[in-house]
């Protein structure tokens, strides 16, 4: 995969770097901000890693999670630094719309929309989105390799978590075998696969496991369809919050005839976040830019502002199979 030689520049060229990657953070944009930050800095480089939202707990396990800043004591004086976008491709994606940056570098493997501006509509100086990419940290990967940097351990623990969080541990239909090298590389610099797993699949709260039983309990299928949701109340019951409901939208599609599986998560303003999971051909990122959202061709979501009933019926109708 070629990198763009406009990116190794500005990589280059540039002294203290500003990455940021989108809200509701999760294993690919967690493990490529950390290790291309790593990696930055085997160049003497310096970085401010800034998240948002908290770091959901299973991710601790990550090296350098806890570098990530929620508060920059004056996001605004960020403006004389370069920003390096990652896992998302808008400043609204990474909850920081209305802020300005000396320079801008996207690093990500979503679709991006053009809009009636073609190309210019596109946020970043330098944009480099590559949506056949089995995940952000790929290009990471290939970025960090680019640059003449070894890759640590600890660089191999984040990007291998990457990949395997947007793989599906390597079960998806985006696993290639371009992707099983990149991961037997990663397992070879240190990351071990059997630990990553553990940490990823095998280490849930009693809280959380609570949340899901309740989830399943809302479990709805209509003809291809299935159909689960949380909402807050469940949230006050369980003594959770939305950082543990990740993975929840892709086990309905554990059954056999469902070809669309959608998870409505309950915002705090009674809006819901819709999370699209679909098998085969069946490309769910269609809908969700139609519904002002976005993603990949088997997973993609937006927000929706209405109630749960009304809610179900809408997408019911956006998923005629």
């Amino acid at each position: 995969m070629r990198v763009p030689d406009e990116l190794i520049s500005f990589l280059k060229n540039e002294k203290k770097f500003f990455i940021a990657t989108h809200i509701d953070p999760e294993g690919d944009a967690l493990g490529s901000s950390l290790a291309l930050s790593m990696a930055l800095e085997v160049l003497d480089k310096e970085t401010i890693l800034y998240e948002r939202d908290p770091v959901p707990e299973f991710y601790h396990y990550l090296p350098g999670q806890d570098r990530f800043k929620r508060y920059i004591q004056s996001l605004t004086s960020i403006s004389d630094l370069p920003l390096i976008l990652l896992d998302c491709n808008t400043l609204e994606r990474a909850g920081l719309e209305g802020l300005k940056f000396k320079s801008s570098a996207v690093i990500d493997h979503h679709e991006a929309e053009t809009g009636k501006g073609g190309d210019s509509g596109l946020f970043g100086d330098i944009k480099w989105i590559v949506p056949e990419a089995a995940a952000t940290g790929i290009l990471v990967f290939y970025l960090i390799k680019e640059m003449g940097i070894k890759i640590t351990r600890e660089m191999a623990i984040n990007l291998y978590s990457a990949i395997a969080i947007d793989t599906g541990t390597f079960r998806f239909g985006n696993t290639t075998a371009e992707v099983l090298r990149i991961g037997a590389e990663l397992a070879e610099a240190g990351a071990s696969p059997v630990y990553i797993s553990n940490r990823l699949y095998e280490t849930w709260s009693k809280e959380r496991f609570a949340l899901f039983s309740m989830t399943l309990n809302t479990l709805e299928i209509k003809d291809s369809v299935a159909i689960t949701y949380v909402s807050q109340e469940m949230y006050k019951k369980t003594g959770t919050g939305p950082q543990d409901t990740e993975n929840f939208p892709s086990f309905p599609r554990i059954i056999k005839d469902i070809k669309v599986s959608v998870f409505l998560r309950e915002l705090e303003d009674k809006s819901w976040k819709v999370s699209l999971r679909s098998k085969g051909d069946f490309n769910v990122a269609h809908i969700a830019y139609r519904m002002g959202g976005g993603g990949h061709k088997n997973a993609a979501g937006f927000v929706i502002k209405s109630d749960l009933g009304s809610a179900k019926d809408t997408l019911l109708k956006l998923l005629r199979l």
